[in-house]
């Protein structure tokens, strides 16, 4: 087992959990001592998801219609003025199945997974999970189609398709959100909201991109409070499609018109700052320890360092990878572990190691295969 960097009875202790391209396994990778790993084998590659206590990693195959759960070996607890951290080995705790699952959404202690083809989502509690129990609250959709259900405790979020017959194998538009029962049944108005994509929380918001805009929803409005927030005129004709969210402070980024960003305050208009980049974005992050910063990867190789609060600033990284090409097609993905980067390089069959100080280059780490899809997990605590 990986040994963490003590200091009396404090711990800092960092994982990396890889996804391959093509091949079905999941590895744990210690980032203090690269040599320590461990490796699972699973039905197929996956998209890799982490909860908020960094104890739980949940592992999508949507092509094999399964869902892995894992215990990442490294669990954060806070209580106030000081966390715990405690570390063990990795381990595969369960699976579930369904028809496609994809999106997961988990802000509340709960697990929210989507099963597209099904017209479901199946929520579980993260406690639970670690503990073994995989069982499954199902909470219908108003149609099976691609999209999301988020747990807002009382109720349940969740964006609604359209009800037209629909061509055999083809899934019906996103036309809207809103707020339903566990049953299914309404809580108030459908909200348009034209091929929503790219749900997240930040604050008090929920916010998902739409060909209008982007709407948000104020979770302590009740559960119809949902405004749409327009683009501004001057912007291309376009939309955002991924957003993410700043965990200590109020703050949105959102992709736009593959060569740009937008910053998305939702309590002041305009709500949008559009920052443009010099080629189309690969990736990109937020930093939980400096909440105003995110690291953009364009696929000239450049990774981008911007403040969302003023400019941005870049230092070249890896290779190019064009984002011509099929959407599945291996690209570098970013996760942060404290002060440091991590990029997988695929055609190198590495994990870059990057500071986020200057953007300068700390190490190298090999694997085997394709790595693809990355998550870090960990941090500092007591050890008792």
């Amino acid at each position: 087992m990986a040994t963490p960097a003590f200091a009396d009875d404090e711990a800092v202790a960092w994982r990396l959990i890889v996804a391959d391209h093509t091949s079905p396994t999941v590895s744990v990778i210690d980032l203090n001592e690269p040599e320590n790993r461990w490796t699972f084998d699973l039905a197929g590659p996956a998209k890799l998801y982490s909860t908020a206590d960094e104890a739980l990693v949940i592992a999508v195959k949507s092509d094999n219609e399964q869902v892995d759960f894992l215990q990442s070996g490294l669990a954060v607890e806070k209580h106030g003025g000081h966390a715990d951290i405690e570390v063990s080995e990795p381990s595969h705790i369960g699976t579930i199945d369904g028809p496609r699952p994809f999106h997961v959404v988990n802000d509340s202690g709960s697990v929210a997974i989507t099963f597209d083809k099904g017209g479901y989502a199946s929520v579980l509690d993260e406690s639970a999970v670690l503990e073994g129990d995989l069982t499954e609250q199902t909470i219908p959709m108003n149609v099976a189609h691609h999209r999301f259900v988020a747990d807002m405790g009382g109720y349940f979020v969740s964006s609604v398709a359209s009800e037209a017959p629909m061509d055999e194998g083809k899934a019906p538009p996103r036309i809207g959100i809103g707020s339903f029962a566990a049953d299914g049944t309404p809580i108030g108005e459908m909200h348009t909201c034209t091929d929503l994509h790219g749900e997240t929380f930040s604050g008090t918001f929920l916010v998902a991109g739409c060909k209008e805009g982007v709407i948000a929803h104020d979770t302590t409005g009740g559960p119809d409070a949902f405004t749409m927030l327009p683009y501004p005129a001057d912007f291309p004709e376009d939309k955002t499609g991924f957003l993410l969210g700043a965990k200590a402070m109020q703050i949105f980024l959102g992709d736009y018109d593959g060569i740009s960003v937008v910053i998305l305050d939702p309590t002041t208009s305009p709500y949008f700052t559009r920052v443009e980049l010099p080629f189309r974005e690969v990736d990109f992050i937020l930093d939980p320890v400096k909440p105003q910063m995110a690291y953009i990867l364009t696929e000239d190789g450049s990774l981008h360092r911007l403040n969302m609060l003023s400019a941005e600033q870049s230092a070249q990284i890896t290779q190019p990878y064009s984002m011509d090409g099929h959407w599945r097609d291996p690209r570098p993905r970013v996760t942060l572990a404290d002060d440091r980067l991590i990029l997988t390089d695929p055609l190198e069959a590495t994990l870059r190691v990057i500071g986020t100080e200057n953007l300068s280059d700390i190490e190298t780490i090999a694997v085997e295969g394709i790595p693809y899809n990355v998550i870090a997990v960990g941090g500092s605590g007591l050890t008792h």
